[in-house]
């Protein structure tokens, strides 16, 4: 029984890993792709990584009261400071984490939930579904600004409120999508000989239904990623991100708005730049990541 329960593994790891290496081959094709991939693993090792080199105070506000504030950059302060005297580098490094560990966490939230929930509606098919159905266009019909404004007024502005708000407020999209992929999948042939044969509902949806749905998933996840630091930034523009001495890229823009005015380019365009590169990278690689799981393409 044991040897067999082996050669079952086996099998699965090495058809694991022929999909792997077909999906690769194509995804390295993309050249834009791995130029992508290659920004966000540079920028992501930038945030994370960097504070363990290049060392700023990024925690106590007041004892940063002696420094110059909005100077620009000098050998002390290779991108100058903002206007609260925090060294603009070190800045961007505590702003790209918070971003990251919020839009992964939220996504992760959205994909999750949206994906039961789509699989769920799916599969039942009926008045569950019509019913699950209604309470999302209920939901989609709700500004995602004003769940947002009474979230945050009720819960305060912490990274944890943050990850909870964009998570629960972003899985929406995926529900439909995944909805249709189950819709999709319960008519095939393996689900319909799982079900002649004795199979319970709660089996056929978690071992057959969301597995082939991975490819899916795992595209929305990368969509869902660069929406959710998008909309961190969102909130943050909109002074209802993090509060000091935490921030993100778009609080960040946020505090330094009069910059323009003042000419403090070091305050906004490092900021922007990377800001847009993350997302439009999550996006593009959100692309890539669907033609190299999508099977017709691997078998070209």
């Amino acid at each position: 029984m044991s040897q067999t329960a082996t050669i079952r593994h086996d099998s699965k790891l090495s058809q694991f890993l022929l999909s792997f290496r077909q999906g690769w081959r194509v995804f390295r094709r993309n050249r834009m792709a791995v130029v992508c991939l290659g920004i966000l693993v540079f920028v992501a090792l930038f945030c994370f990584v960097g504070p363990y080199v290049y060392h700023t105070n990024q925690d106590n506000v007041g004892a940063l009261m002696g420094e110059m504030c909005s100077q620009p950059p000098s050998s002390k302060h290779p991108l100058g400071t903002d206007k609260t005297c925090f060294d603009m580098l070190g800045r961007l490094m505590v702003g790209g984490q918070n971003s990251f560990i919020v839009g992964i966490l939220a996504a992760s939230i959205a994909v999750t939930f949206g994906s039961l929930y789509g699989v769920t509606s799916g599969y039942r098919g009926g008045r569950v579904d019509s019913v699950m159905m209604r309470v999302l266009d209920v939901l989609l019909s709700i500004p995602g600004l004003y769940l947002v404004l009474d979230a945050v007024a009720l819960f305060g502005r912490n990274r944890a409120i943050m990850i909870l708000i964009i998570g629960l407020t972003g899985w929406y999209g995926v529900a439909r999508l995944i909805r249709s992929e189950s819709l999709s999948l319960r008519e095939r042939e393996y689900v319909q000989a799982v079900r002649v044969m004795g199979g319970n509902t709660r089996r056929i949806m978690l071992k057959h239904i969301l597995p082939n749905s991975v490819s899916t998933m795992t595209t929305l996840a990368t969509f869902a990623i660069g929406d959710g630091i998008l909309a961190l930034a969102g909130l943050g523009y909109l002074g209802l991100g993090l509060v000091i001495p935490q921030t993100d890229w778009g609080t960040m823009l946020n505090t330094s708005f009069t910059a323009i005015l003042l000419n403090y380019w070091w305050q906004i365009w490092p900021v922007v730049v990377l800001f847009l590169s993350v997302v439009i990278s999550f996006n593009y690689l959100g692309d890539a990541v669907r033609d190299a799981l999508e099977v017709r393409l691997r078998e070209r």
